[in-house]
């Protein structure tokens, strides 16, 4: 990747410092044979392509012959995604950065501190992310600009990734069939690519919502960069859970602000029904095309519930990822009971506009959600 100047390497982030931090702390991958890793990516991008046949099969979000946005799929390894996701990171924390980098401008020392500060920041960020690229299995990277190793899809929108040293680090930690699980994961993972393409409004929503929670932030820069330094050090073991048995808060707890809070409720909302709908379609088309799905997502429930170590727990607490494995629950409950009640083309009313997505409230009452959009629509 290439420097454009102010936020790339000396702005309150060196992006590049990031990358090239994650990619050498970064864990090597299962050792398979060069044939067997042909094999894998060969394999993925076949499920990949079946996927998406048997998701809009089953979802009926894309009308027959419709000629939906397109995004690419792309096979990874673990440098890969750390080089996609810093890119995507960068992207969307512009506003927050630019608003911090003005904040602390005019400040005695300020030229210096920041060039320092962005070093200490990139090598933090690069630190949590060579963590994280060891477990991402697949990502549909939504905020997605194009760059020369990675294409992304029209008008700086989304690709599909899928990590395969991931994939198969996990099927042989669960011991599950192999050609079974990388279909698996592949049916989630396209459920989300035909989320973003089947509904062209949705990214830009998304985005809008996400960038206006950053702006809205009223966290010193100190706070931000003292809560990646907390991370980093718990990520190498220099760091207990808490502070004399206090737990570390999350990220996501930052949030300071009423507008914050607000967004922020609508935010969980929205990603919890793409998490939950990826779910419940994964499940749903299972059982035709993956023969041994119950034993994969028995095994994998318990993974996901468990953490891989207690390592991973507080930096699942510290990062805000318990609340993701809340937004699966949840969202898939909600899916699963609109479906039974108006079927699915009545569930697919939820992408009809931004005001017919589920509250926060309406995730955990969907009839409530039923009730605005179904009967105020048919009324």
């Amino acid at each position: 990747m290439t420097s454009t100047g102010g936020a790339g390497t000396s702005g309150m982030v060196d992006w590049n410092l990031a990358v090239a931090t994650a990619t050498r702390l970064v864990r090597p991958g299962p050792e398979v044979s060069r044939d067997e890793a042909r094999e894998v990516v060969a394999e993925l991008r076949r499920h990949a392509k079946a996927s998406e046949e048997h998701v809009r099969a089953y979802t009926r979000m894309i009308p027959e012959g419709a000629a939906p946005h397109d995004t690419p799929v792309l096979v990874v390894d673990r440098a890969g995604w750390i080089k996609a996701n810093v890119a995507g990171f960068r992207e969307l924390l512009t506003p927050l950065l630019g608003k911090m980098q003005d904040r602390r401008a005019g400040t005695p020392g300020s030229a210096v501190l920041g060039a320092f500060g962005g070093k200490i920041t990139g090598v933090e960020l690069g630190m949590l992310l060579s963590f994280l690229a060891s477990r991402i299995l697949g990502q549909y990277e939504t905020f997605a600009p194009a760059t020369r190793d990675l294409p992304a899809g029209a008008d700086g929108g989304g690709r599909l990734l899928l990590v395969a040293p991931n994939i198969v680090h996990v099927e042989r930690e669960l011991d599950v069939t192999p050609h079974d699980f990388r279909l698996w994961v592949c049916l989630h993972e396209e459920t989300h690519r035909t989320q973003f393409t089947a509904v062209p409004w949705l990214r830009d929503h998304l985005k809008g919502e996400i960038q206006s929670f950053l702006t809205a932030t009223d966290v010193d820069p100190g706070t931000v960069v003292e809560r990646l330094r907390e991370a980093a050090q718990t990520l190498v073991g220099g760091r207990p859970e808490g502070e004399e048995g206090e737990p570390t808060p999350s990220l996501v707890e930052l949030v300071q602000t009423p507008e914050q809070r607000e967004i922020l409720g609508r935010l969980t909302a929205v990603m919890s029904l793409l998490e939950g709908h990826a779910d419940y379609v994964m499940d749903g088309v299972g059982p035709q095309v993956v023969p041994t799905v119950a034993e994969i997502r028995e095994k994998f429930q318990q993974r996901r519930a468990r953490g891989a170590s207690r390592l991973d727990l507080a930096l699942r607490k510290l990062l805000g990822l318990d609340a993701k494995l809340r937004q699966y629950r949840d969202g898939e409950r909600f899916v699963r009971a609109v479906v039974d009640q108006v079927g699915m083309d009545g569930f697919n009313r939820v992408w009809t506009s931004p005001n017919t997505l589920p509250t926060k409230a309406e995730i955990a009452a969907p009839a409530d959600w039923i009730a605005r959009v179904h009967r105020k629509a048919d009324s």
